[in-house]
């Protein structure tokens, strides 16, 4: 049996049977902080959204620090190599788990330490994330800068090398326009059927995260407001500071992306970037895109005929919408909605199984 055992610089052996690894304990992150910023070619990172921080310890004494976080939000190597669409990529970001972060610490860089502690990590992160955030992963991915590395710790941990990025770098503002420096792209799934599970039309509860929604690319946000452009306005003309057409394509963008309420979907629109709000025709004043305010969304949002807002949906459902398997098809009785001879009001809809996207939707009066 092959020996586990190596030697420090200094002579002391170290065993790795005797590593063990474990999350970061509260009292302890200004000291994992401090590390990292010292000795990280990266420096430190702030805990944004969900993110587990871990050190690799042997006696006691610190060997290695680790970071996970949330996915990258597009990856053309990763995306490519799992199969799935930009609809499940959307919904699905959070089963994939990035390692923002590894430090072996200076002076403790021994042959198979740094397989070995991604190997700890693995058998119980898919545990403690479910855990710690309330659901299940699947995947781990790692971007490598080969400027600095070659990956040849993942790969020694069987990661797999899925392709390079192509350089460029997330901004507040969209993307750098001109490519950097492209990163290699590594990624250990944390169950076998891994990738066929994050493709599958409709997911088991365990793994099911929400309701289901999407992420917009450039070509339907500059195409969401063409199909509202033959709604008639129901404002006066007198103070339409932005078109119909913008503000109902920015509150069906919202609604797209899982927003739900006015304060939500105004919050949305608030967050966009110029490039995107650009696309969505806004107005432009100052120089700068603006966006409508709560009040006026809410204003457009229950004065539009209802009637034509439901055709234009459903044109772009046409176009836009995934594929379903089967439908279904629910009837609803509204309570307290009554028609002009006192007739309760039924609404009939059909609905996809796997898109959860409503076709089509039909309102009746039953004959008294």
């Amino acid at each position: 049996m092959e020996s586990l055992s190596c030697t420090l610089q200094g002579g002391t052996p170290l065993d790795l049977c005797e590593v063990v690894v474990r999350p970061v304990h509260s009292f302890e992150e200004p000291r994992y902080q401090d590390l990292m910023q010292q000795h990280h070619y990266l420096g430190s990172l702030s805990k944004i959204g969900e993110t587990l921080w871990y050190v690799a310890s042997w006696h006691e004494e610190w060997v290695a620090l680790l970071s996970f976080s949330a996915s990258a939000l597009k990856c053309a190597a990763r995306d490519g190599w799992i199969g799935w669409d930009f609809r499940q990529r959307c919904s699905r970001l959070k089963l994939v788990v990035n390692n923002s972060r590894f430090l072996i610490m200076p002076d403790r860089h021994v042959p198979n330490l740094g397989s070995r502690v991604l190997s700890l990590c693995q058998r119980r992160l898919a545990s403690d994330w479910e855990e710690t955030f309330g659901h299940r992963v699947v995947l781990l991915e790692t971007f490598v800068d080969p400027q600095h590395f070659r990956g040849i710790v993942y790969r020694a941990a069987n990661w797999v090398y899925v392709g390079n990025t192509r350089g460029f770098r997330r901004t507040r503002r969209g993307y750098t326009a001109t490519p950097q420096s492209p990163k290699m792209v590594f990624v250990q799934p944390l169950r076998a059927d891994a990738r066929r599970l994050l493709c599958q039309a409709r997911l088991s509860p365990p793994y099911r995260l929400g309701e289901s929604k999407l992420m917009l690319n450039a070509a339907q946000m500059q195409s969401l407001p063409s199909f509202f452009s033959e709604i008639p306005d129901p404002r006066r003309a007198q103070g339409r500071r932005h078109r119909l057409s913008t503000v109902l394509a920015l509150a069906a963008g919202a609604v797209l992306c899982g927003m739900r309420g006015y304060r939500a979907i105004a919050d949305w629109a608030q967050s966009l970037g110029q490039k995107s709000r650009e696309r969505f025709g806004c107005r432009r004043q100052g120089g700068r895109y603006v966006v409508p305010s709560e009040y006026i969304l809410r204003n457009v949002l229950i004065r539009v005929a209802p009637a034509h807002l439901d055709r234009a949906l459903r044109r772009w459902n046409e176009i836009y919408a995934g594929e379903d398997e089967s439908l279904a098809i629910d009837g609803k009785t509204l309570c307290n909605a009554l028609d002009e001879e006192g007739r309760q009001t039924h609404v009939m809809s059909v609905v996809g199984h796997q898109s959860k996207i409503c076709y089509t939707q039909k309102k009746l009066a039953p004959c008294p």
